[in-house]
């Protein structure tokens, strides 16, 4: 018997363990995972789904776990109320699928069991897979962030980063636009990428071709740090499955601290409300507000 689960369900759900023989995850935001558009048509049992809050990224892995599942295998999708959990029902409906519904724990919880035929499979599949996306001509896919633009704090950041040098890091690279502005210098010897999201780093290593670059899919949070390097750019994430955590950035600034040799410098963007300058006072030696503007603000911080 074949089990996939998608993300991390509340325990209240009672999702079935990943160890030695348990399901396979397939989240995209959990490295090491097994790629659900991957698993071959019709050759699971069961799949339980934490639905993610985008409506093309969930309805996209809504019908790949469709796809995947044998006929008569069971879906079980939940999500809370106000991040998608509303409309799970009439999505999942609109894929040919009878659906039954229950509410717990502020969640929506569908159970499905897959008919003979579904319908609008493919195109929910095409209109979230990835594309190279019109005005970025770069690669990109829903559930990315800033997956369609260039995000007003990377814009600020990209404006004000002076010529880099030395070896540095991207901390959250997304699909790579702040790492393809500080390769432009020349003196940058060599730059890591790295990201929690899978199609973050598969968009990336399609959009940063350079020999200069290495492109990792890890938690920042938990990488080792050997202090050796010249800079850091970010633009530290501060949402946890839609919900904010200020916790995240704050680890993205202990972390560009560990990973800088002394005399390296963090170049940091931040939405204005959020409360980073004490985390950075404390990691390093010298922090200076570059720019304040559009909602956001740009520190540099030397170690």
């Amino acid at each position: 018997m074949t089990t996939l689960l998608y993300g991390r369900p509340p325990v209240v759900f009672d999702p079935p363990g990943t160890g030695a023989g348990g399901a396979i995850q397939t989240s995209p935001l959990i490295p090491g995972s097994t790629a659900l558009e991957t698993v071959p048509e019709g050759s699971v049992d069961d799949v339980m789904i934490y639905a993610p809050p985008g409506v093309l990224e969930r309805r996209y892995a809504l019908a790949l776990a469709l796809r995947a599942l044998k006929v008569g295998g069971r879906l079980d999708v939940m999500a809370l109320k106000d991040k998608g959990g509303s409309r799970l029902k009439k999505e999942l409906t609109g894929f040919g699928v009878e659906v039954g519904e229950t509410a717990k724990a502020h969640h929506r919880r569908c159970i499905v069991i897959k008919p003979e035929t579904l319908t609008g499979i493919d195109e929910a599949i095409a209109e979230g897979a990835p594309r190279i996306v019109p005005g970025l001509e770069a690669w990109s896919q829903p559930g990315v962030f800033a997956w369609d633009r260039i995000d007003a704090g990377s814009a600020l950041l990209a404006q004000h980063m002076p010529a880099l040098k030395g070896a540095g890091v991207d901390l959250g690279c997304g699909y790579g636009a702040l790492a393809t502005v500080a390769l432009r210098s020349a003196a940058v010897t060599s730059l890591r990428l790295i990201d929690l999201d899978r199609r973050a780093v598969e968009a990336a290593r399609k959009n940063v071709e350079d020999p200069r670059v290495s492109i990792e899919w890890a938690d920042v949070r938990t990488m080792t740090a050997d202090g050796e390097l010249n800079f850091v750019v970010s633009n530290p994430p501060f949402h946890d499955g839609g919900a904010e955590d200020r916790r995240l950035g704050q680890a993205f600034i202990r972390k560009a601290a560990e990973l800088l040799k002394k005399g390296g410098v963090a170049w940091i963007v931040a939405n204005r409300h959020l409360p980073y300058e004490a985390e950075l006072n404390t990691a390093f030696n010298r922090v200076r507000l570059v720019a304040d503007a559009g909602g956001y603000k740009l520190f540099e911080a030397v170690k």
